[in-house]
């Protein structure tokens, strides 16, 4: 059964309105199969392509031998384009993407706003802010903490501040959120412009490729947090799906139904902090992702965000692979920052989204 396209985004329909049909169980399975399987596709496409093509062959070999499972491989050059360089690069990607996905539509429910995504709430400027402040003063200014550490406790920063502005009666509405989310990234991105002002030509190279993302830095030790981090939070988030829906459909109704609402705002809005914290500190910041992939979702299997959440993060990797695919290859043997990449996809998705008239960038009532 084909879903339906006719999707709100805060899960209440318009009176004149017939609610959205969704697909049947398993429709939806065999969807997420698909997109489960484009995944892997695409991964097996990144290992393999580059300035030293390799066979899908000689990649399962290597991978195989390096888990143990047969001889070690000969060809030592392939051996270390695929284990060291392609499989990490590869796999953060996939990490990368899902957690973008799956953080920008808890930030979108959260702030019932289309637009939310991790810039939205001030978590990427104050990132930014961290990872600028290392590169142009250097490790010493901060005690001495690593450029992933900086980043990701700009990011913790900027999250407190708005949870403290953003707070009203032990609850956070949507638009104090937003608010509070815009002057925050405001303050810090001022901050982050005077430290550019103040850092070499070549620091400032250094921030924009920062500030633009990549995944080409990948090492083996990046991957076991993210993975935790992204895996349990998506697990928990669509266990947490009824409710987050009835916080979307307001907040009187969610009471009613039993939902703590201030609790579950501040549990959400941590989570996507965190796994936004996460990704910043060892991609940069990589736009449009998180704030794209939502509504993709939502269109192809409406607002149950039961269904939305498995997709977003499915669709969340297979954007990021496709973009950093045409991010090594579109200047090859030079590289373009993802950043440029996902902006040059997601803008004109949303003029066309927006051309179209389609509903699913409808703010809530």
């Amino acid at each position: 059964m084909t879903p339906s396209r006719t999707v709100v985004f805060a899960g209440v329909n318009p009176a004149d309105e017939p609610p959205p049909t969704l697909p049947r169980p398993p429709a939806f399975g065999l969807l997420l199969l698909g997109l489960a399987l484009g995944v892997v596709a695409l991964a097996l496409v990144s290992v393999s392509v580059g300035s030293v093509p390799l066979s899908l062959a000689e990649v399962w070999r290597i991978v195989v031998a390096h888990l143990g499972l047969a001889g070690a491989t000969a060809d030592t050059v392939a051996d270390q384009i695929v284990w060291t360089v392609r499989l990490p690069r590869t796999l953060l990607a996939i990490l990368v993407g899902a957690g973008l996905g799956v953080a920008g539509t808890v930030i979108q429910a959260v702030v019932r706003n289309p637009l939310g995504d991790p810039q939205l709430i001030g978590v990427t400027p104050g990132a930014g802010f961290g990872a600028v402040l290392v590169i142009v003063l250097g490790s010493d200014a901060i005690g001495g903490a690593p450029l992933a550490a900086a980043a990701f406790a700009g990011a913790l920063l900027a999250f407190a501040v708005v949870f403290l502005l953003g707070r009203s009666g032990g609850e956070w509405p949507p638009a104090r959120l937003v608010l509070a989310g815009v002057a925050v990234g405001y303050v810090f991105s001022s901050a982050t412009y005077f430290l550019q002002i103040l850092a070499t030509p070549s620091q400032v190279q250094r921030v924009l490729y920062w500030s633009l993302g990549s995944v080409s830095g990948a090492q083996w030790r990046d991957l076991p947090l993210l993975t935790a981090v992204v895996v349990l939070g998506a697990g928990w988030l669509v266990i947490a799906g009824g409710r987050l829906n009835a916080l979307v459909s307001g907040a009187d109704l969610a009471r009613s139904l039993g939902v703590d609402v201030g609790r579950f705002q501040l549990q959400l809005m941590l989570l996507a902090a965190l796994v936004t914290g996460c990704v910043v500190t060892v991609s940069g910041g990589i736009g449009f992702v998180g704030l794209m992939v939502p509504h993709i979702a939502r269109q192809l299997v409406g607002t149950d965000h039961r269904r939305v959440l498995p997709c977003a993060l499915l669709i969340g990797a297979a954007v990021l692979l496709v973009a950093d695919l045409i991010a090594r290859l579109v200047l090859a043997p030079a590289e373009l920052p993802v950043g440029v990449v996902t902006a040059a996809i997601g803008a004109p998705f949303f003029v066309w989204l927006l051309a179209s008239g389609r509903r699913g960038v409808r703010t809530a009532r």
